[in-house]
């Protein structure tokens, strides 16, 4: 079954950075089926890669960090 017009990649990209979070370099997170079924996970990681963002995956969700700083696990 296609996605409408308004879920498509392009879309979901947009408004997965039109959060306000995501615009102020905060953290954002999604459902791991979400980004694989509206944009694909290895184009997901692709881009947030080119953006320079980190990404950590747990429990189903994925939390990203849209800024470039370096990421530090304390426990």
């Amino acid at each position: 079954m296609a996605l409408p017009a308004y879920l498509a990649p392009e879309h979901f990209l947009a408004d997965l950075f039109a959060a306000k979070a995501a615009r102020q370099g905060g953290v954002i997170r999604r459902k791991r089926r979400d980004i694989e079924r509206f944009y694909g996970v290895e184009a997901f990681l692709e881009e947030m890669r080119r953006r320079g963002f980190g990404v950590v995956e747990n429990a189903g969700q994925f939390v990203i960090f849209c800024n470039q700083e370096p990421i530090k696990r304390l426990a």
